[in-house]
């Protein structure tokens, strides 16, 4: 039996990595065909409250995580990205996971968006637990369509309302 590889999660700071992490999001599904560039990749990287994790086997780039904390959506996974080479080996679980944690420990909600043609996402997102909590028609591009998903330990304020 052949054991998985190790998956390493650090944060991303540095200019270089996050140029290169941005580079592969760019030439690779979805922002391929969202027509996401180099550039705009690079420009969701780096907003500000943005919060970018990497995964790494060995010393290979493996894979990218980055969370917003900030705003109406506080908790929300702005990119998930595995490498090629690395589908499969467990690393979106990983850093997903990893987001997660983060996130749920200032927010109850984990929210993300994912194209409706991306259907391995999507069963791979259900499987995590996470429920479609909308539809956004034509956000990124006239006739692609995004999926809002939520996975959720309860509302953001705990107790019943003012007239509950």
């Amino acid at each position: 039996m052949t054991l998985p590889p190790a998956v390493r999660i650090t944060r991303l700071k540095s200019p270089r990595g996050l140029r290169a992490a941005a580079r592969l999001l760019a030439a690779s599904d979805p922002w391929l065909r969202l027509g996401l560039d180099e550039r705009r990749c690079l420009k969701t990287l780096t907003a500000p409250y943005r919060e970018n994790y990497q995964a790494a086997i060995g010393v290979k780039f493996a894979g990218l995580v980055t969370v917003a904390m900030h705003g109406t959506f506080r908790g929300y996974i702005q990119v998930l990205f595995v490498a090629d080479g690395c589908r499969g080996a467990g690393v979106g679980e990983k850093l997903l996971a990893a987001a997660e944690r983060r996130i749920f420990k200032d927010s109850p909600n984990v929210f993300l968006c994912v194209s409706s043609f991306n259907k391995g996402a999507i069963r791979f997102y259900r499987r995590q637990g996470y429920e479609k909590a909308g539809l956004l028609k034509d956000f990124v591009r006239q006739g692609l369509d995004e999926i809002l998903m939520r996975k959720t330990r309860g509302p953001l304020l705990r107790g019943k309302g003012k007239h509950g």
